[in-house]
């Protein structure tokens, strides 16, 4: 369905110009070439095609502007045509001639002629006349030239987003004005002209004249004029520029990398469980991943035990296998070594869930336990784990996360991924299985055979089952004997909880064997693409659909090679079978009793499906031509080769074995006539001589011809080989359909990023305008599949995800698409960076949109035979090339020629081998419905006449056996190789030898072999001439095919070695055409090289391809290279086009050199650096004795060289390290390459920008005051005025500290008059806690002020337009930033303070801070590579895998220095500065490299996460430091049992710079019996820290001191300090003055000048004020950088054994003090703090209301014998019980009873310290460190039987909630309400008293209270408990009084007869009576029995 319109010509035109031609039709506008110079008459002859989804309406108007074009300014509109559709839609072909209107609606002269068909939606194609009219020029589509309005006009002129410049004609801005007003476009086109006001152009202050660099960067572009926005940049895009309708892009990456295993840690921290179901049990966690489990220690009788056990999990596979493996954790209680204990619950997820989350970690969360056993019992408690999952390059960073209040919100922090709910519910999954068909045989021939002779029947060889993996459970079907069709109908049921944390279904057909069974095919089901969690969402749901399995080839073999691809890892290379099953879920009612509650996997059957329920069969036609086999791998061997296409079987001869006229008439129901009805019907018009039509599978096998020494190619000149396939399958296009439309946006959005990006990496400018581009191309992409999918029709076969999956894709994209547009108005060049992510996001989203789960045709698999032999393969999805009357769902490769690389199946395409292109095809591929047929030969290339079988002569759609090319096309192609950087190393020297070689269709030239580099300048031009193409010329023009570039190494002696391979497309000039720009000559091009799946460095090259016309080659534009006589016959890279050179001087600063590893065994004695760019280069001085001084003596050398003025052409610089031995023979040590000289450049500074040092000063003001109005002090820092900048610096700290508190205690305002800590109290580690609250409070803020950032965006996006127009630029806007990062916490600030509370602040003491990097120092500095650069020196080959770890493997040594690369004739302000010394060039003030000696002082402070070394899952760590000769062991003090040791060591070295100046800190494990094994080490590097202008020799404290804990560390007074930088930066200073004022340049800065010793003396000094300026020394102009200030850094702990993957952290810092200078103070004390003893008292006085257990024998009445129990957490072994109160009828209890636990307590953790020997084998004690928690709980005790538990209450001794008053009061929300409570701390309160509940969980587990305790609890320190002692129990001393207990207990001794009357009236009340009866009866049988003999005989005697 499609709206054709063919532009003829615009004649009566004026004057001569260039003209252009815009159509416009529903906002989509196309643009002609752009006419040269024409004059009178403009001949376009151009089609362009829309595509509509919905009918035309006959009132929509077409629109045609004709311009006269321009490269400069806008393009001025000559007049419009608009014409109605009316007659189009009725006649459906119209042609027009008719004259134009200009802007006033007048007629001018000029006249236009055009033809407009229109083809309807039902698709008939019957009244298309081929005439000339498809044989036009070029037919424009949407690929290649065409760029709809919104986006990105073609003209020059034109800018795009909003800013509406006066480049925009008239028109336009009217539309874009009425787009504004929310009307469509067409309304502006039917309102006739609107003229917009003048005022219009000047919307967004644009500068009215472009910029000049803008107006030559137009000239100079290649592309006829395009803007350069719509150009593709270079590298991945490069090849896919001006792509047109006939060919699609290939694809670069090669090599599969699915099934290659990798490396996997998964570690897992265990720290504690609450709330577990059940009494008085002994809790052990079992930790589970894959195969592998580990459990932790097991505590004894608690509910809530607190484990902090660490494990780790390593593994090696690939990720497919990693991410479906399941981590389970369990709560088993009381296992022992005879019994494997009970479940309480437990917890599954699998790896890629954990992997998926941010940072691929879980932190601090709660996993909620539930019991698979049982479904209607609610959870079973939570359990607090840390899990993190680390692949090779990933490093986790530890949140930090807020106080501990927050994480015992359990509710908040639960294990789930976002987005899943925390009531989870049990579900059934119902996976049914109903049928196979198409599988492979899998038995050997001979075993058939032997079957046969001995029983005589011949089955089908497979013996299938279908085998279901979901979140570690597996079920299976049944198996059906020999059948390749086996019929199941069963349903497989897991029961698992919903959502399930497992993202992945395996569902595998197995084949059943009496040795083992093997997968016959896997197919992978992600359940995130088969449900949606959205509101709208639904759930898991699946077919009944048919799923295809690719794995091996199909014939049997018993060892196959490929069997892992059938298990489902890596690409399948062959069609296995296919499945037809469904899926449904439903949600479980666990209430309903009826419910079957085993989580047992279950199998049963299920009905059976009708026939046509997956959609109805359709006969299929799959078309492909071959048109050029080239490349083909010379391993082969040169037997004949052909190509076989399949479709799952259909084409395969060789192992295919289904017979599809069998199958036809299975699934086509009732059997025969159905069979001929579908041959019948095929298509109307060729009636039945179709049903002639034999598949023709494979191309005839062909000798290959030589085309070089690597490679062969196929003899496919004018002949190329057809084959074409019928096929049945179900029609299901639609969800074909709908994932192209996704897909073609997805891949324009992609291209689109690619540019941005590219424009970003090369600093073109204005890469917002692209991306405004993309976006605006997105959303309307968007609303364009609303409308197309919107007519999707209702047929009978759709499923339910059919359905949801269509209106969940709907709304993603409309919502995408209003995103779009939003965000296409905020995209301004500031917020570019954060809007590219956003869109980067988009781009996922839409991947994952488009990938359908219902397959419907299976793949096509090309491959390539040679003797009957399967050698190598592609796969090209069915999708692809599927037809499809709509343009948008044609597949993207449908009727397209793509070029196809051929590669080797499975494991053998790993590695070396799978980078070698085995074949590079050009083919055309054509899918679609048989009846659809009529154009399928409609896009290739044109001109030739089909050659078909005898059959099909005459018939003229039977398809060609083969094409016959009758125009054939000669060019000569030009190649201008310029140069080639950072390629791949493949020599052991760590350089190559490397040369290019260009393939283009089957000829092949190499370059010359450039010796010993990795940046080739080969500087020559490659010339194919008779270069011949088949097909019309000016397709060649827009289709030329690619060129493939492969660059190897040379080898002397052997094969060359491939190392790396780049495409391009040469730009085209046809015989008729000017060799002149804009497009000729070409400019060089960057293109990426690619090896495998890595990129390999960057080609410099341009590709021209030149018709040789009639007149030959005399035509084409002379060769003139400077012929080089000693080069020989090699052409030089032509003038035009070689980059334009100019003259640099390049300086090299040499310090030394580190680290030099030894040369073939040999010592590096003698080392020498060469330096080499472009050709020229310089040499360092000899260092004599590397061992005793690895500096050089002369410092810095220069050379001159000729560089190209585009700096992004500059070569690479190369470094290269000899050593000179005896006899002038040199050893190469290693290279460097310095891939970029950008950052060396040196650009003298502006004039205009050095006004600051002139007049004025700046004040910055320190003085501690009032924050008023903060917003309105910071004004500008210009120089010329007097702004005041005030830095708060009291004010902040105190705010920090007042959040502290709030946060710490926890408790409301009640709390604040905490008492502050005296200065004795304080040490470092005050310091040091305070600091690491204030980190974490900053990453909250920043996570806070990111969330406020996003809602403020709006007003910020105006903000910094302005900003961005002021003429300071550079100081203002920082200024400014750095005012706004400070804002929120102002605006707080103010709220929080008033006035009154400002003298208070003098009283209260705060604690100075240090700064906490929670990374490296390196990384906060830029590695201190200020002036001074380090640069590995590499060496020996790359490994073959793409692990990036070689690299390090690699490094033999560091060069040390720098350079710096200078325009030559320098301004001459320079070289007159005072003290320029020429020697030093343009590194002046540079220190001497003589050897120092420096004393290095290292403080460790502790280690976190280390990896367990020993089995039991702990290490014993101890620090190990290495410097030069000194290497200290500190193994004595090793701290055992500990991840998280704290060290708090320092150690002193005396070192000498630079022979020893690389510092190694590792933690080692220390063992009993054996060597200690490294856990993890850190290196640093103390000469780049120590020579820094950062200053990183001693940190900058915060403020001055000169005793207690904050001493001044540096031998040198912060006053010396400023006045030696001040020296050496050359900078005016300091001058301090009255007042507390000192001046620097012209910063005033003010702060205090008094300081008060230990007693209290004050005196005068300036050392404040000087700190002051140190700790704002990036402030000061020119010299000023930021200052180290004083830290602890993180730095992460790696193993060389486990490269990547890090081992734990440790936290440290480095001081160093040079030797020469005043000794520095003794060391800190930062050792770790000892805990505090404290001894707690806790008196029970009363219980009331405890739960009544026992009946009384006697009495009968409810009574409990209370005791209570408690005890420390930890310290369960020292519980202490009060004594019983025995039977209590009311639940009262009174005891009078005193507990006393003396405990350690280390107030700033808030833990108890427990030491304790872990077993009776342990070696020495374990420390814990564990909460702070009373437990209490209330007992039942029972004489001959367990005492029974009734209730507890764990108090947290830091916050608890504050005891009730009286019984009445204390309720269960005291438990479960904490929230709301007052919370109390009793290292606060010292003394607490009151009422507590004791609670447990009843049947339903709901808690519910079982008792209250009033108890009192007193906290006193050692010492004053010595002073007052008190008794246990009721002991002495401070005795307490026996309780007064009611006699209840003796009752039955005191009152006898109550009890005897109790004992029968109530108890054995019916018992008497029954006896008493039972007796009465026994009397009378007796008597009666008695006398009965004596009446007999009465009787009878008659007496």
């Amino acid at each position: 369905m499609a709206l054709l319109l063919q532009l003829r010509t615009v004649s009566g035109l004026r004057g001569k110009a260039d003209r252009i031609a815009k159509a416009s039709f529903r906002g989509l506008s196309f643009y002609t070439r752009v006419l040269e110079n024409c004059e009178d008459e403009a001949r376009f002859e151009e089609t362009f095609r829309w595509p509509v989804a919905s009918n035309i309406d006959g009132n929509e108007i077409l629109e045609i502007q004709v311009f006269n074009y321009s490269k400069v300014f806008t393009n001025r509109l000559i007049g419009t045509f608009q014409m109605v559709l009316q007659k189009v839609v009725e006649e459906g072909q119209v042609e027009v001639t008719d004259t134009l209107i200009d802007d006033n609606n007048s007629a001018i002269q000029t006249s236009i002629s055009i033809e407009i068909r229109y083809q309807a939606l039902d698709g008939t194609v019957g009244m298309w006349s081929d005439k000339e009219f498809l044989e036009t020029p070029s037919v424009h589509s949407e690929g290649g030239g065409t760029y709809p309005l919104e986006t990105d006009s073609l003209l020059s002129g034109h800018r795009q987003g909003l800013d509406i410049s006066p480049g925009k004609s008239n028109q336009q801005s009217a539309e874009r004005s009425f787009r504004r007003a929310g009307k469509g476009v067409f309304s502006a086109m039917k309102l006739g002209k609107t003229r917009p006001t003048k005022d219009d152009h000047r919307k967004h202050d644009e500068p009215a004249v472009l910029e000049a660099e803008d107006l030559d960067r137009k000239a100079m572009r290649p592309g006829g004029g395009l803007e350069p926005d719509t150009i593709s940049l270079a590298s991945v895009t490069a090849v896919t520029t001006n792509v047109s309708n006939k060919r699609s892009k290939p694809d670069i990456k090669m090599e599969p990398s699915a099934g290659r295993p990798m490396d996997y840690q998964v570690s897992i921290t265990i720290i504690e469980a609450r709330q577990l179901v059940g009494l008085n049990m002994d809790p052990m966690v079992c930790v589970e991943v894959g195969e592998e489990k580990k459990y932790t220690s097991m505590k004894e009788s608690t509910n809530c035990p607190y484990y902090n056990e660490y494990f780790v999990f390593d593994f090696h596979v690939p990720p497919d296998v990693m991410f479906d493996k399941i981590i389970k954790l369990s709560v088993i209680h009381s296992k022992n070594l005879l019994r494997s204990g009970t479940l309480v619950g437990s917890f599954k997820m699998d790896v890629g869930t954990v992997y998926t989350q941010p940072e691929h970690q879980f932190y601090h969360k709660w996993a909620i336990l539930s019991d698979p056993e049982d479904l209607t019992a609610g959870l079973k408690g939570y359990l607090k784990c840390d899990i993190a999952v680390v692949g090779k390059g990933d490093n986790i960073k530890t949140p930090h996360k807020a106080n501990e209040t927050d994480e015992d919100d359990i509710e908040g922090n639960l294990l789930l991924p976002d987005g899943v709910p925390a009531e989870r519910q049990w579900a059934r999954f119902y996976i049914k299985i109903y049928r196979a068909e198409g599988l492979p045989r899998m038995n050997t021939s001979i075993m058939a055979n032997v079957k046969k002779a001995f029983i005589g029947d011949n089955k089908d060889l497979v013996d299938p089952y279908v085998q279901v993996v979901f979140a570690g459970q597996k079920g299976k079907t049944s198996i059906q004997k020999s059948s390749y069709e086996p019929l199941w109908n069963e349903q497989i049921i897991f029961t698992e909880m919903f959502p399930p944390l497992c993202k992945r279904i395996k569902i595998q057909i197995r084949d059943s064997d009496k040795v083992n069974d093997v997968a016959i095919g896997t197919h992978f089901i992600d359940l995130r693409k088969i449900s949606n969690e959205g509101d709208k969402g639904f759930l898991p749901t699946f077919g009944p659909a048919w799923v295809n399995m690719y794995g091996s080839t199909r014939n049997y073999t018993l060892m196959d090679e490929h069997q892992e691809l059938n298990e489902g890892l890596g690409e399948g290379v062959s069609f296995r079978a296919r499945l037809l099953m469904s899926l449904a879920v439903e949600i479980l009612d666990t209430s309903n009793p009826e419910i079957n509650s085993s989580t047992e996997v279950q199998v049963e059957q299920a009905t059976s499906l009708a026939d046509n329920c997956t959609g109805k069969m359709e006969e299929f036609f799959l078309f492909g031509a071959f048109l050029e086999a080239t490349m083909i791998d010379r391993k082969i061997g040169d037997k004949p080769i052909n190509f076989e296409v399949t479709i799952g079987n259909y084409g395969n001869q060789i192992d295919g074995m289904t017979k599809p006229v069998l199958r036809r008439k299975k699934e086509g129901g009732d059997g025969v006539e159905e069979e001929s009805e579908l041959l019948q019907n095929s298509s109307e018009d060729e009636g039945d001589e179709d049903g002639e039509l034999v598949s023709v599978s494979s191309s005839q096998p062909v000798k290959p011809l030589v085309t070089d020494r690597n490679y062969f190619h196929l003899p496919y000149f004018e002949k190329k080989p057809c084959i074409y396939i019928k096929s049945w399958w179900q029609d299901q296009r639609r969800r074909l359909y709908n994932a192209n439309i996704m897909d073609k946006i997805a891949d324009k959005l992609e291209e689109g990023l690619n540019d941005v990006q590219e424009m970003i990496k090369t600093e073109k400018p204005h890469p917002e305008r692209r991306l405004r581009g993309v976006l605006e191309e997105l959303s309307s992409g968007c609303l364009r599949f609303v409308t197309l999918a919107d007519k999707d029709q209702h047929h009978s076969s759709r499923t339910r995800l059919d359905r949801e999956r269509l209106k969940s894709c709907m709304r993603e994209l409309e919502n995408m698409g209003q995103q779009a547009t939003t965000l296409r108005s905020q995209v301004k060049k500031n917020t570019m960076k954060d809007k590219l992510k956003l869109v980067q996001n988009f781009l996922q989203k839409l991947r994952f949109l488009a990938d359908e789960p219902q397959h419907t045709i299976p793949d096509i698999f090309i491959w390539m035979m040679s003797n009957n032999k399967r050698i190598a393969y592609a796969r090209v999805p069915s999708k692809d090339i599927l037809y499809s009357i709509v343009d948008e769902e044609m597949g993207k490769d449908c009727a397209k020629v793509k070029t196809v690389f051929l590669k080797l199946p499975g494991k053998r395409g790993f590695g070396s081998a799978g980078w070698t292109v085995q074949a590079k095809m050009e083919m055309y591929l054509w899918l679609g419905l048989n009846k659809q047929r009529k154009d399928f030969l409609s896009g290739l290339p044109c001109g030739f006449e089909e050659k078909k079988t005898a059959r099909g002569q005459k018939l003229p759609s039977f398809p060609p056996i083969s094409l016959l090319y009758t125009k054939k096309q000669v060019f000569q192609l030009r190649a201008h190789m310029y140069q080639a950087r950072s390629l791949f190393a493949a020599d052991s020297s760590g350089l190559s030898d490397p040369f290019a070689r260009v393939f283009f269709i089957s000829q092949s030239q190499c370059t010359e072999v450039l010796n010993e580099t990795l940046c080739p300048t080969w500087d020559q031009l490659l010339v194919f001439d008779n270069v011949e193409l088949y097909g019309e010329a000016h397709e060649m023009r827009d289709d030329p095919p690619i060129i493939v570039i492969e660059i190897y190494d040379q080898d002397t002696v052997g094969k060359a070695d491939f190392m790396g391979r780049t495409f391009a497309k040469p730009v085209v000039k046809m015989s008729d055409e000017e060799y002149c720009p804009p497009r000729f000559p070409p400019q060089l091009e960057y293109y990426q090289i690619y090896r495998g799946n890595s990129t390999a460095g960057d080609l410099l090259a341009a590709f021209e391809l030149l018709q040789i016309g009639p007149g030959g080659k005399s035509d084409l534009p002379p060769i003139d290279g400077p012929t080089d006589m000693d080069r020989g016959p090699i052409l030089p890279v032509p003038l035009g086009i070689r980059p334009v050179l100019s003259k640099y001087r390049v300086e090299i600063l040499f310090w030394g050199l580190r680290d030099l590893k030894r040369v073939n065994l040999a010592q590096v004695d003698r080392p020498r650096v060469d330096i080499e760019c472009a050709g020229k280069g310089v040499q360092s001085a000899l260092i004599q004795n590397y061992k005793k001084n690895p500096n050089f003596s002369t410092l810095v050398k220069w050379f001159e060289v000729d560089l190209p003025e585009n700096e992004l052409l500059h070569p690479p610089l190369n470094i290269r390290v000899v050593d000179c031995r005896a006899f002038g023979r040199y050893t190469l040590v290693g290279s460097h390459a310095v891939s970029s000289l950008r950052k060396f450049i040196y650009r003298p500074p502006d004039k205009k920008a050095q006004h600051w040092n002139m007049t004025g000063e700046i004040v910055v003001n320190m003085e501690p005051e009032v924050p008023i109005k903060k917003m309105e002090t910071m004004v500008r820092l210009e120089a010329n005025s007097d702004a005041v900048v005030k830095v708060d610096v009291t004010e902040e700290e105190k705010e920090k500290k007042k959040k502290k508190k709030k946060g710490g205690v926890g408790g409301g305002e009640e709390e604040v008059e905490e008492e502050e800590p005296d200065e004795s109290m304080l040490d470092w580690w005050s310091k040091y806690f305070a600091s690491i609250e204030t980190m974490k409070e900053q990453l909250r803020q920043q996570e806070a002020a990111a969330a406020e950032a996003e809602e403020k965006e709006e007003l910020e996006i105006a903000d910094e337009i302005k900003l961005d127009d002021s003429p300071m630029k550079g100081s203002k806007g920082q200024a400014k930033n750095k005012e706004k990062s400070k804002a929120p916490k102002d605006d707080k600030k103010k709220k929080q303070q008033a006035a009154p509370e400002l003298p208070e602040k003098n009283k209260k003491q705060k604690i100075d801070e240090l700064k906490v990097f929670n990374k490296e120092l390196e990384t906060e500095f830029d590695n201190f590579e200020d002036w001074l650069h380090t640069f590995n020196l590499l060496r020996g080959k790359i490994g073959d895998n793409d692990d990036n770890a070689t690299e390090e493997e690699r490094i033999v040594g560091r060069f040390k220095g720098s350079m710096c690369v200078y325009k030559v004739p320098l301004p001459d302000d320079i070289t007159k500065e005072p003290g320029y010394d020429p020697n030093f060039g343009m590194f002046q003030g540079i220190p001497s490299n003589d050897p120092i000696n420096v004393l290095v002082r290292v403080y460790i402070v502790r280690a976190t996460d280390l990896h367990p070394a020993d089995i039991n899952g702990k290490a014993d760590p101890y620090i190990a430091i290495k410097l030069g000769k000194t290497d200290i062991k500190d193994k004595e003090n090793y701290i055992s049992k500990q991840l998280n040791p704290v060290f708090g060591k320092s150690f002193d070295i005396e070192a000498t710079f630079p022979m020893e100046s690389m510092l190694t800190v590792a933690v080692y494990d220390w063992d009993l019996v054996g060597t200690d094994d490294l856990i993890g080490e850190t290196k640093i590097d103390l000469e780049n820290r120590y020579y820094s202008k950062h200053r990183a020799t001693c940190g900058v404290s915060q403020s001055y001191s000169i005793y207690g804990y904050n001493t001044w560390r540096d031998p040198m007074k912060p006053s010396q300090i400023l006045s030696k930088l001040c020296k050496e930066g050359k900078v005016d200073g300091p001058h301090f003055g009255p007042g507390g004022r000192v001046k620097v340049a012209n910063r005033v800065f003010t702060g205090p000048t008094e300081i008060e010793d230990e007693n209290g003396q004050k005196k005068q000094t300036d050392e404040h004020l000087a700190l002051t300026v140190l700790r704002h020394w990036d402030d000061i102009p020119r010299a000023g950088c930021r200052l180290v200030p004083e830290h602890v850094e993180t730095r992460p702990l790696l193993n060389p054994d486990k490269p990547g993957i890090e081992q734990g952290r440790l936290e440290m810092w480095v001081d160093m003090f040079p030797m020469d200078m005043p000794a520095p103070g003794p060391a800190i004390d930062i050792s770790p703090r000892k805990p505090k003893k404290y001894e707690l008292r806790v008196i029970v006085w009363n219980t009331d209301e405890v739960v009544l257990e026992d009946d009384d024998y006697f009495t009968g009445e409810k009574s409990s014998d209370i005791f209570v129990r408690g005890w420390l957490k930890g310290q369960q072994e020292d519980k202490q019980d009060t004594d019983v109160h025995y039977h209590s009828l009311t639940g009262e209890g009174n005891f009078n009873w005193r507990y006393i636990f003396p405990f350690d307590y280390l107030m700033a953790e808030e833990r108890i310290v427990i030491s304790k020997k872990e077993s009776m084998f342990s070696w020495d004690e374990t420390e814990y460190k564990i909460p702070a928690r009373l437990t209490l709980q209330v007992w039942d005790a029972d004489h001959f039987s367990a005492d029974d538990f009734l209730g507890a209450i764990e108090l947290d001794l830091n916050r608890f909630p504050r005891g009730a008053k009286t019984s009445k009061q204390c309720s269960l929300e005291m438990v479960t309400n904490e929230a709301e409570l007052p919370m109390v701390s009793i290292f606060k309160q010292k003394r607490v008293k009151g009422w507590w509940p004791f609670v447990a969980r009843d049947e339903n587990d709901e808690l519910e209270v079982t008792g209250k305790v009033e108890a009192e609890l007193h906290l006193l320190t050692a010492e004053e408990a010595e002073k007052s002692p008190a008794g246990l129990a009721r002991n002495e001393p401070d005795p307490l009084e026996k309780p007064n207990r009611p006699d209840t207990s003796f009752i039955w001794f005191l009152n006898p007869l109550k009890s005897i009357k109790y004992l029968i009236c109530t108890r054995y009340k019916w018992l008497i009576i029954k006896i008493v009866l039972a007796l009465l009866l026994i009397v009378m049988v007796a008597l009666f029995l008695y006398s009965m003999p004596g009446y007999m005989v009465k009787k009878l005697l008659g007496a």
